[in-house]
């Protein structure tokens, strides 16, 4: 393509570390634009891009956090496209930003249906994966959408609970509007302006879902519910004391999900949790959740 700069957003980090660690390899300067509250969230991952030979911007405009991140970085890549390539890292934004990353992302799928097939020579019941913007969702739903017998579902974070302003769940309380370049369910204020959203997770605390997601609610194929901080973190603990994993809290909306719909079912039935990073840049966060401050 003839670039020779990579941008991306990034809300817990992650995104951010991949793109410094390919930009790295390719021998490309990178910048990475995050939310200042999550660069505060997420100091570790921060340290990390930068140790990769990144160059983080904080984002202090609104309310400084994914979705302004994604305002900025859009902002560059228009003003910089002959020499800068923008990574998006969610199935968002305009086309084909969606298609490229659930594509890639579909990968998660693909090896879930290989494996699953070999260890238990049948179809899960359940897939189930935390969403933001979507894009770990749409890649353990993409190669399940044409099974019908294996149900979706995306855990969306609740914040402080859906009758609350502090609230990131799009699809319970969001409504369809236009923002990012793209056509969507949003979380909006009653003149529909995009609101202030909350989330304990700095992944999934984004005003809107991506487009993909937003049909596969329309038609049915998918269910979306609502995790709130409180549920997130429980599961966060119960899994790391029960299992040895420290999820990311971004994943553990999912688990808990889980948690909750396993003793409903009888025991020959799969659920599958898709663990979408680690928990090691989120212990900070829910110890302060919790009243402890391992900083000191």
């Amino acid at each position: 393509m003839g670039k020779t700069r990579l941008i991306a957003e990034t809300g817990a980090g992650q995104h951010g570390v991949a793109a410094a660690t390919a930009a790295a390899l390719m021998d490309m300067q990178c910048v990475v634009f995050m939310g200042i509250e999550d660069t505060q969230r997420q100091a570790l991952n921060v340290y990390k891009m930068k140790l990769l030979g990144a160059e983080v911007i904080p984002v202090e405009t609104g309310t400084g956090t994914l979705k302004d991140a994604v305002s900025e970085a859009m902002r560059e890549w228009t003003s910089r496209i002959a020499d800068t390539h923008y990574c998006l890292g969610s199935v968002m934004g305009p086309h084909p930003f969606p298609v490229i990353v659930r594509d890639f992302q579909a990968v998660i799928s693909r090896e879930i249906k290989e494996q699953i097939l070999q260890r238990e020579n049948k179809l899960p019941d359940i897939v189930t994966a935390c969403v933001g913007g979507g894009s770990n969702a749409i890649g353990s739903f993409w190669h399940f959408i044409k099974d019908e017998s294996v149900k979706l579902v995306g855990c969306e974070a609740a914040g402080k609970g859906v009758d609350t302003f502090e609230t990131a769940a799009t699809i319970t309380t969001g409504r369809l509007g236009i923002f990012h370049g793209m056509k969507s369910y949003f979380c909006q204020d009653e003149y529909g302006q995009i609101a202030p959203v909350y989330s304990i997770s700095a992944g999934l605390d984004y005003p809107g879902i991506g487009p993909e997601h937003a049909y596969l609610h329309d038609i049915g194929r998918a269910e979306y519910i609502p995790v709130t901080d409180e549920e997130a973190v429980c599961a966060f603990e119960y899994l790391s004391r029960t299992e040895g994993i420290i999820p990311a809290i971004e994943s553990a909306h999912a688990l808990s999900y889980a948690i909750k719909k396993a003793p409903e079912l009888d025991k020959d039935k799969i659920i599958v949790v898709t663990i979408s990073g680690r928990g090691d840049k989120d212990c900070s966060s829910v110890a302060k959740y919790r009243g402890e401050n391992i900083n000191e």
